[in-house]
Protein backbone atom coordinates (compact mmCIF):
# COMPACT_ATOMS: atom_id res chain seq x y z
CA UNK A 1 0.00 0.00 0.00
CA UNK A 2 3.29 2.24 0.45
CA UNK A 3 4.07 3.67 -3.48
CA UNK A 4 7.34 5.00 -2.85
CA UNK A 5 8.73 6.82 -5.68
CA UNK A 6 11.57 9.26 -5.86
CA UNK A 7 11.01 12.67 -4.12
CA UNK A 8 13.02 14.14 -6.82
CA UNK A 9 11.23 12.76 -9.24
CA UNK A 10 7.82 13.50 -7.82
CA UNK A 11 8.43 17.21 -7.31
CA UNK A 12 9.53 17.45 -10.73
CA UNK A 13 6.57 16.01 -11.76
CA UNK A 14 4.47 18.55 -9.30
CA UNK A 15 6.47 21.80 -10.88
CA UNK A 16 5.02 20.25 -14.53
CA UNK A 17 1.40 19.84 -12.80
CA UNK A 18 1.41 23.86 -11.83
CA UNK A 19 2.96 25.15 -14.51
CA UNK A 20 -0.66 25.93 -15.72
CA UNK A 21 -2.11 27.58 -12.68
CA UNK A 22 0.81 29.83 -10.83
CA UNK A 23 2.45 32.70 -11.65
CA UNK A 24 5.79 33.47 -13.52
CA UNK A 25 9.09 33.86 -12.68
CA UNK A 26 10.65 35.77 -9.80
CA UNK A 27 9.33 39.06 -7.98
CA UNK A 28 7.44 41.71 -10.56
CA UNK A 29 6.37 44.37 -8.02
CA UNK A 30 9.21 47.43 -7.99
CA UNK A 31 9.67 49.79 -4.94
CA UNK A 32 10.53 49.31 -1.34
CA UNK A 33 7.75 46.18 -1.05
CA UNK A 34 9.36 42.83 0.28
CA UNK A 35 8.61 40.14 2.45
CA UNK A 36 7.91 40.83 6.16
CA UNK A 37 11.10 39.18 7.93
CA UNK A 38 12.72 38.49 4.88
CA UNK A 39 11.05 35.06 5.36
CA UNK A 40 6.82 33.41 4.73
CA UNK A 41 5.81 31.76 7.61
CA UNK A 42 2.55 29.48 6.66
CA UNK A 43 0.02 28.24 9.77
CA UNK A 44 -2.18 25.02 9.54
CA UNK A 45 -4.67 25.53 12.30
CA UNK A 46 -6.84 22.67 12.57
CA UNK A 47 -8.15 19.59 14.74
CA UNK A 48 -5.15 17.42 14.99
CA UNK A 49 -6.61 14.99 18.15
CA UNK A 50 -10.49 14.92 17.53
CA UNK A 51 -13.41 13.73 15.23
CA UNK A 52 -11.39 15.46 12.49
CA UNK A 53 -8.34 14.90 13.13
CA UNK A 54 -8.10 11.78 10.09
CA UNK A 55 -9.91 13.86 7.48
CA UNK A 56 -7.50 16.73 7.48
CA UNK A 57 -4.90 17.20 11.03
CA UNK A 58 -1.49 16.54 10.77
CA UNK A 59 -1.36 15.11 7.24
CA UNK A 60 -3.06 18.62 5.91
CA UNK A 61 0.53 19.91 7.70
CA UNK A 62 2.61 17.74 5.43
CA UNK A 63 0.68 18.63 2.24
CA UNK A 64 1.22 22.29 2.84
CA UNK A 65 5.44 21.06 3.21
CA UNK A 66 5.12 19.02 -0.12
CA UNK A 67 3.98 22.45 -1.45
CA UNK A 68 6.62 24.28 0.01
CA UNK A 69 9.08 22.00 -1.35
CA UNK A 70 7.60 22.15 -4.74
CA UNK A 71 7.55 26.25 -4.80
CA UNK A 72 10.96 26.08 -3.52
CA UNK A 73 12.19 24.08 -6.28
CA UNK A 74 10.03 25.36 -9.13
CA UNK A 75 11.34 28.81 -8.51
CA UNK A 76 14.92 27.84 -7.32
CA UNK A 77 17.32 31.22 -6.83
CA UNK A 78 14.41 33.24 -8.23
CA UNK A 79 12.20 32.60 -5.45
CA UNK A 80 10.92 35.79 -3.20
CA UNK A 81 12.78 33.60 -0.21
CA UNK A 82 14.04 30.28 0.61
CA UNK A 83 12.98 31.13 4.24
CA UNK A 84 9.44 29.26 3.82
CA UNK A 85 8.01 27.69 6.93
CA UNK A 86 5.14 26.33 8.81
CA UNK A 87 3.62 27.01 11.97
CA UNK A 88 0.71 24.43 13.10
CA UNK A 89 -1.58 24.37 16.61
CA UNK A 90 -4.45 21.96 17.41
CA UNK A 91 -7.60 23.79 17.65
CA UNK A 92 -9.80 21.32 19.15
CA UNK A 93 -12.25 22.26 17.51
CA UNK A 94 -13.12 24.53 20.20
CA UNK A 95 -14.02 28.35 18.85
CA UNK A 96 -12.44 30.03 22.08
CA UNK A 97 -9.28 28.17 21.46
CA UNK A 98 -9.30 28.69 17.20
CA UNK A 99 -9.50 32.23 18.37
CA UNK A 100 -6.82 32.90 20.65
CA UNK A 101 -4.64 30.34 18.44
CA UNK A 102 -5.27 32.62 15.59
CA UNK A 103 -4.23 35.92 17.03
CA UNK A 104 -0.83 34.11 18.40
CA UNK A 105 -0.24 32.90 15.15
CA UNK A 106 -0.17 36.18 13.63
CA UNK A 107 1.12 38.58 16.55
CA UNK A 108 3.65 36.24 17.89
CA UNK A 109 4.76 33.70 15.08
CA UNK A 110 4.76 35.63 12.21
CA UNK A 111 2.26 33.83 10.30
CA UNK A 112 1.39 35.34 7.01
CA UNK A 113 -1.79 33.26 6.42
CA UNK A 114 -3.62 30.61 8.10
CA UNK A 115 -4.85 27.71 6.34
CA UNK A 116 -7.58 24.75 7.06
CA UNK A 117 -9.43 25.40 10.05
CA UNK A 118 -12.14 23.02 9.80
CA UNK A 119 -15.35 23.13 12.47
CA UNK A 120 -17.05 25.93 11.16
CA UNK A 121 -17.91 27.31 14.78
CA UNK A 122 -14.24 28.08 14.51
CA UNK A 123 -13.50 28.76 11.65
CA UNK A 124 -15.54 32.21 11.52
CA UNK A 125 -13.82 33.24 15.19
CA UNK A 126 -10.45 33.35 12.45
CA UNK A 127 -12.21 35.01 10.46
CA UNK A 128 -13.14 38.01 12.83
CA UNK A 129 -9.01 37.41 13.63
CA UNK A 130 -7.86 38.06 10.29
CA UNK A 131 -10.22 41.07 9.59
CA UNK A 132 -8.84 42.53 12.77
CA UNK A 133 -5.10 41.87 11.95
CA UNK A 134 -5.70 42.61 8.12
CA UNK A 135 -3.88 39.31 7.56
CA UNK A 136 -4.92 36.38 5.26
CA UNK A 137 -6.95 33.27 5.88
CA UNK A 138 -7.69 30.14 3.46
CA UNK A 139 -10.70 28.32 5.31
CA UNK A 140 -10.24 24.32 4.14
CA UNK A 141 -11.72 22.33 6.61
CA UNK A 142 -15.39 24.19 7.33
CA UNK A 143 -18.42 24.46 5.07
CA UNK A 144 -20.53 27.77 6.24
CA UNK A 145 -21.83 29.46 3.68
CA UNK A 146 -21.31 32.73 5.93
CA UNK A 147 -17.62 32.50 5.21
CA UNK A 148 -18.84 34.22 1.87
CA UNK A 149 -22.06 36.01 3.09
CA UNK A 150 -22.30 38.02 6.61
CA UNK A 151 -18.92 37.11 7.87
CA UNK A 152 -16.92 37.75 4.57
CA UNK A 153 -14.00 39.99 4.88
CA UNK A 154 -11.38 41.21 2.42
CA UNK A 155 -8.69 38.95 4.34
CA UNK A 156 -10.52 35.58 4.29
CA UNK A 157 -10.96 33.45 1.12
CA UNK A 158 -13.16 29.60 1.18
CA UNK A 159 -11.52 27.42 -0.64
CA UNK A 160 -12.45 23.62 -1.42
CA UNK A 161 -16.64 23.35 -0.25
CA UNK A 162 -19.57 24.49 1.44
CA UNK A 163 -22.69 23.35 2.89
CA UNK A 164 -24.53 24.74 -0.62
CA UNK A 165 -21.92 22.53 -2.63
CA UNK A 166 -22.81 19.12 -0.26
CA UNK A 167 -26.78 20.14 -0.80
CA UNK A 168 -26.57 21.33 -3.91
CA UNK A 169 -25.24 18.03 -5.30
CA UNK A 170 -26.76 15.19 -2.67
CA UNK A 171 -29.92 16.73 -1.60
CA UNK A 172 -31.29 17.49 -4.87
CA UNK A 173 -30.26 14.44 -6.27
CA UNK A 174 -31.38 11.85 -3.61
CA UNK A 175 -34.92 14.10 -3.38
CA UNK A 176 -34.97 13.16 -7.54
CA UNK A 177 -33.45 9.70 -7.33
CA UNK A 178 -34.41 8.30 -4.22
CA UNK A 179 -36.77 9.14 -1.67
CA UNK A 180 -38.84 12.51 -1.28
CA UNK A 181 -39.76 12.57 2.54
CA UNK A 182 -36.59 13.12 4.67
CA UNK A 183 -35.52 13.18 8.44
CA UNK A 184 -32.42 15.13 8.70
CA UNK A 185 -29.55 14.56 11.43
CA UNK A 186 -27.17 16.87 12.16
CA UNK A 187 -24.11 17.88 14.69
CA UNK A 188 -25.70 21.38 16.41
CA UNK A 189 -23.19 23.81 16.08
CA UNK A 190 -22.89 26.45 12.96
CA UNK A 191 -21.91 23.60 10.16
CA UNK A 192 -24.51 21.95 11.17
CA UNK A 193 -27.46 24.09 11.82
CA UNK A 194 -25.82 25.40 8.09
CA UNK A 195 -26.07 22.36 6.58
CA UNK A 196 -29.39 21.99 7.59
CA UNK A 197 -30.56 25.02 6.22
CA UNK A 198 -28.73 24.31 3.31
CA UNK A 199 -29.86 20.88 2.23
CA UNK A 200 -34.10 21.71 3.66
CA UNK A 201 -33.87 24.59 0.62
CA UNK A 202 -32.54 21.79 -1.85
CA UNK A 203 -34.74 19.17 -0.82
CA UNK A 204 -38.30 21.55 -1.09
CA UNK A 205 -36.75 22.94 -4.38
CA UNK A 206 -36.22 19.50 -6.09
CA UNK A 207 -40.02 18.56 -4.55
CA UNK A 208 -39.19 16.88 -1.42
CA UNK A 209 -40.17 17.70 2.22
CA UNK A 210 -37.99 17.07 5.33
CA UNK A 211 -40.84 15.45 7.97
CA UNK A 212 -38.33 15.61 10.65
CA UNK A 213 -34.94 16.68 11.93
CA UNK A 214 -32.74 16.62 15.31
CA UNK A 215 -29.39 18.61 16.08
CA UNK A 216 -27.19 16.12 18.20
CA UNK A 217 -24.69 17.79 20.80
CA UNK A 218 -21.22 18.56 19.29
CA UNK A 219 -18.98 17.39 20.17
CA UNK A 220 -20.95 13.81 20.74
CA UNK A 221 -18.53 12.82 23.48
CA UNK A 222 -20.65 9.16 24.10
CA UNK A 223 -20.71 8.37 20.06
CA UNK A 224 -24.38 7.54 21.02
CA UNK A 225 -26.90 8.03 18.28
CA UNK A 226 -29.48 5.87 18.81
CA UNK A 227 -32.32 7.99 20.15
CA UNK A 228 -32.35 10.21 17.22
CA UNK A 229 -31.80 7.18 14.35
CA UNK A 230 -34.48 4.91 16.41
CA UNK A 231 -36.63 7.96 15.96
CA UNK A 232 -36.73 7.73 12.12
CA UNK A 233 -38.76 5.26 10.75
CA UNK A 234 -41.17 6.08 13.88
CA UNK A 235 -42.19 9.38 12.19
CA UNK A 236 -45.22 9.81 9.94
CA UNK A 237 -45.19 10.12 7.48
CA UNK A 238 -42.06 7.94 7.23
CA UNK A 239 -38.66 8.99 5.99
CA UNK A 240 -37.41 7.47 2.87
CA UNK A 241 -34.13 9.24 3.47
CA UNK A 242 -32.22 9.72 6.28
CA UNK A 243 -29.80 12.78 5.86
CA UNK A 244 -26.87 12.56 8.37
CA UNK A 245 -24.68 15.83 8.46
CA UNK A 246 -22.18 14.59 11.15
CA UNK A 247 -18.53 14.50 9.34
CA UNK A 248 -15.50 12.64 10.37
CA UNK A 249 -15.16 10.14 13.78
CA UNK A 250 -19.07 10.85 14.12
CA UNK A 251 -20.43 10.16 10.85
CA UNK A 252 -18.04 6.83 11.32
CA UNK A 253 -20.56 6.52 14.74
CA UNK A 254 -24.02 7.29 12.87
CA UNK A 255 -23.50 4.80 10.33
CA UNK A 256 -22.11 2.25 12.46
CA UNK A 257 -25.57 2.62 14.47
CA UNK A 258 -27.51 2.81 11.31
CA UNK A 259 -26.43 -0.54 9.82
CA UNK A 260 -27.15 -1.87 13.93
CA UNK A 261 -30.27 -0.98 13.69
CA UNK A 262 -31.06 -2.19 9.98
CA UNK A 263 -32.51 1.38 9.34
CA UNK A 264 -32.21 0.28 5.43
CA UNK A 265 -34.05 -2.99 6.13
CA UNK A 266 -36.81 -0.67 7.61
CA UNK A 267 -37.36 1.49 4.52
CA UNK A 268 -35.24 4.23 5.75
CA UNK A 269 -32.33 4.90 3.39
CA UNK A 270 -29.13 6.92 4.06
CA UNK A 271 -27.73 10.07 2.36
CA UNK A 272 -24.33 11.36 3.79
CA UNK A 273 -23.91 15.62 3.67
CA UNK A 274 -20.63 15.48 3.84
CA UNK A 275 -18.25 12.07 3.40
CA UNK A 276 -14.48 11.82 3.36
CA UNK A 277 -12.36 8.97 1.98
CA UNK A 278 -10.97 8.42 5.60
CA UNK A 279 -14.33 7.91 6.74
CA UNK A 280 -14.93 5.24 4.35
CA UNK A 281 -11.67 3.49 4.93
CA UNK A 282 -12.72 3.39 8.40
CA UNK A 283 -16.21 1.79 7.90
CA UNK A 284 -14.99 -0.02 4.94
CA UNK A 285 -17.28 0.50 1.36
CA UNK A 286 -19.13 -2.69 2.62
CA UNK A 287 -21.16 -0.56 5.36
CA UNK A 288 -21.92 2.28 2.72
CA UNK A 289 -22.38 0.44 -0.53
CA UNK A 290 -24.64 2.76 -3.09
CA UNK A 291 -24.25 5.58 -0.52
CA UNK A 292 -24.09 9.06 -3.21
CA UNK A 293 -22.48 12.02 -1.86
CA UNK A 294 -20.82 15.69 -3.21
CA UNK A 295 -16.90 15.58 -3.20
CA UNK A 296 -14.66 18.21 -4.05
CA UNK A 297 -11.96 15.99 -5.24
CA UNK A 298 -10.95 12.59 -5.53
CA UNK A 299 -7.38 11.19 -5.22
CA UNK A 300 -8.15 8.96 -8.54
CA UNK A 301 -9.98 11.18 -10.71
CA UNK A 302 -7.23 11.36 -13.34
CA UNK A 303 -3.67 10.66 -13.92
CA UNK A 304 -3.03 13.86 -12.34
CA UNK A 305 -4.43 13.63 -8.82
CA UNK A 306 -3.27 9.78 -8.82
CA UNK A 307 0.80 11.47 -9.29
CA UNK A 308 -0.37 13.71 -6.46
CA UNK A 309 -1.95 10.90 -4.70
CA UNK A 310 1.19 8.43 -5.07
CA UNK A 311 3.60 10.83 -3.40
CA UNK A 312 1.64 12.03 -0.66
CA UNK A 313 1.19 8.16 0.60
CA UNK A 314 4.99 7.83 0.04
CA UNK A 315 5.43 10.70 2.71
CA UNK A 316 2.58 10.05 4.90
CA UNK A 317 1.19 6.12 4.42
CA UNK A 318 -1.80 7.24 3.41
CA UNK A 319 -4.33 8.42 0.29
CA UNK A 320 -5.48 12.32 0.79
CA UNK A 321 -8.56 13.29 1.32
CA UNK A 322 -9.99 16.51 -0.67
CA UNK A 323 -8.91 18.32 2.48
CA UNK A 324 -5.08 17.40 1.78
CA UNK A 325 -5.44 18.09 -1.54
CA UNK A 326 -7.07 21.60 -1.25
CA UNK A 327 -4.28 22.19 1.46
CA UNK A 328 -1.53 21.81 -1.34
CA UNK A 329 -3.67 23.68 -3.22
CA UNK A 330 -4.38 26.62 -1.29
CA UNK A 331 -0.40 27.21 -0.01
CA UNK A 332 0.60 26.52 -3.65
CA UNK A 333 -1.76 29.74 -4.61
CA UNK A 334 -0.61 32.03 -1.63
CA UNK A 335 2.97 31.44 -2.54
CA UNK A 336 2.26 31.99 -6.04
CA UNK A 337 0.75 35.02 -5.28
CA UNK A 338 3.45 36.78 -3.41
CA UNK A 339 5.95 35.21 -5.77
CA UNK A 340 3.98 37.42 -8.43
CA UNK A 341 3.63 40.42 -6.29
CA UNK A 342 7.14 40.71 -4.72
CA UNK A 343 5.65 41.25 -1.22
CA UNK A 344 3.75 39.82 1.25
CA UNK A 345 1.77 42.66 1.89
CA UNK A 346 -1.46 41.24 2.60
CA UNK A 347 -4.06 44.34 0.65
CA UNK A 348 -1.37 43.89 -2.38
CA UNK A 349 -1.56 39.79 -2.53
CA UNK A 350 -5.10 39.71 -1.96
CA UNK A 351 -5.68 42.49 -5.00
CA UNK A 352 -3.42 39.94 -6.91
CA UNK A 353 -5.79 37.15 -6.37
CA UNK A 354 -9.07 38.63 -6.37
CA UNK A 355 -10.48 37.47 -9.96
CA UNK A 356 -7.73 34.72 -10.66
CA UNK A 357 -8.39 31.57 -12.63
CA UNK A 358 -6.54 28.45 -11.59
CA UNK A 359 -6.10 25.05 -12.79
CA UNK A 360 -4.58 22.86 -10.80
CA UNK A 361 -4.31 19.45 -8.46
CA UNK A 362 -7.44 20.37 -6.52
CA UNK A 363 -9.12 23.19 -8.73
CA UNK A 364 -10.52 22.44 -11.62
CA UNK A 365 -11.96 25.19 -13.58
CA UNK A 366 -10.84 26.93 -10.56
CA UNK A 367 -11.51 31.20 -9.83
CA UNK A 368 -10.83 33.08 -6.81
CA UNK A 369 -14.02 35.46 -7.10
CA UNK A 370 -13.65 38.85 -6.29
CA UNK A 371 -17.14 39.95 -5.04
CA UNK A 372 -16.91 37.36 -2.01
CA UNK A 373 -13.39 35.17 -2.04
CA UNK A 374 -15.32 32.29 -2.85
CA UNK A 375 -12.99 30.33 -4.46
CA UNK A 376 -15.17 27.93 -7.46
CA UNK A 377 -14.09 24.67 -9.42
CA UNK A 378 -15.77 21.72 -10.25
CA UNK A 379 -17.54 19.01 -8.24
CA UNK A 380 -18.36 15.53 -8.34
CA UNK A 381 -21.17 13.73 -7.44
CA UNK A 382 -19.70 10.54 -6.56
CA UNK A 383 -20.89 6.82 -5.08
CA UNK A 384 -19.28 4.52 -2.98
CA UNK A 385 -18.27 1.02 -4.59
CA UNK A 386 -19.74 -2.44 -4.06
CA UNK A 387 -16.84 -4.28 -2.02
CA UNK A 388 -16.91 -6.39 -4.39
CA UNK A 389 -15.67 -3.92 -7.44
CA UNK A 390 -12.60 -2.54 -4.92
CA UNK A 391 -9.72 -3.27 -7.15
CA UNK A 392 -7.33 -1.83 -4.92
CA UNK A 393 -6.93 -0.19 -1.24
CA UNK A 394 -8.59 3.38 -0.64
CA UNK A 395 -9.97 3.35 -4.17
CA UNK A 396 -13.62 3.23 -2.98
CA UNK A 397 -15.70 5.65 -4.94
CA UNK A 398 -16.49 5.89 -8.71
CA UNK A 399 -17.49 9.54 -10.21
CA UNK A 400 -20.76 9.71 -11.19
CA UNK A 401 -20.97 13.19 -12.88
CA UNK A 402 -18.91 16.34 -12.83
CA UNK A 403 -20.76 19.24 -11.65
CA UNK A 404 -19.16 22.34 -13.18
CA UNK A 405 -17.86 24.76 -11.22
CA UNK A 406 -20.38 27.43 -12.78
CA UNK A 407 -23.22 25.62 -10.92
CA UNK A 408 -21.59 23.53 -7.49
CA UNK A 409 -21.37 27.03 -5.93
CA UNK A 410 -23.66 29.67 -4.97
CA UNK A 411 -24.03 33.07 -6.70
CA UNK A 412 -22.22 35.98 -4.36
CA UNK A 413 -24.36 36.71 -1.55
CA UNK A 414 -25.83 40.23 -1.09
CA UNK A 415 -25.00 39.72 2.66
CA UNK A 416 -21.09 39.75 1.75
CA UNK A 417 -19.91 43.22 2.13
CA UNK A 418 -16.08 43.14 1.43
Amino acid sequence: MDMRRSVGVAAASAAVVFAAGCGGGGPQSGGDQKLTGDKIVLGVLNDQSGAYSELSGKNSVKAVEMAIADFKARHGDKAVTKDVTVETVDHQNKPDIANSKAAEMYDRKGVDLILDVPTSSAALKVADVAKEKKKLYFNIGAATTDLTGKSCNKYTFHYAYDTYMLANGTGKTTTEQIGKNWYILYPNYAFGQDMEKSFSAAITAAGGKVVGKDGAPFPNTSGDFSTFLLKAPTLTPKPEVLGTMQAGAELVNVVKQYNEFKLRDKGVGLAVGLMFLTDIHSLTPAALAGTTYTDAWYWNFDQQNREFADRFQSETGTRPTFAHAANYSAATQYLEAVQAAGTDDADTVVKGLEGKEVNDVFLRNGKIRAEDHRVVHDAYLAQVKPQAEVSEPWDYVKVLKTIPAAEAFRAPSPDCKL
